[in-house]
């Protein structure tokens, strides 16, 4: 099952250092999921000055319980990058060319 997670970074004077802080760990943890094939996509939400402000990823779990499980472990949240986030059911289009 595939979930769309859109989660917004906190908007104080810290935000930008925490993010930077734990962007390494949270990046090897993608990479983990994506050779898991647990992370199909996903990168970094822009403010108009081409600042990072959130993320935007989409997964592939058995269920929700499985996502939810492996959200314990994102550093982006353990580190309080993330302060606004937002899960959905998704389904990624297959268009064939």
């Amino acid at each position: 099952m595939q979930f769309l997670l859109v989660a917004y970074d906190g908007t104080d004077s810290e935000a930008p250092e925490r993010r930077m802080k734990a962007r390494p760990e949270h990046l090897e943890k993608i990479s983990i999921l994506k050779k898991k094939g647990e992370f199909l996509l996903g990168g970094a939400i822009l403010d108009d000055d081409g600042k990072m402000i959130g993320s935007m990823i989409v997964y592939e779990f058995p269920d929700r319980l499985a996502l939810d499980e492996s959200l314990k472990k994102e550093p982006y949240i353990n580190h309080g990058v993330w302060k606004h986030i937002e899960i959905r059911p998704y389904r990624l289009a297959s268009i064939e060319i």
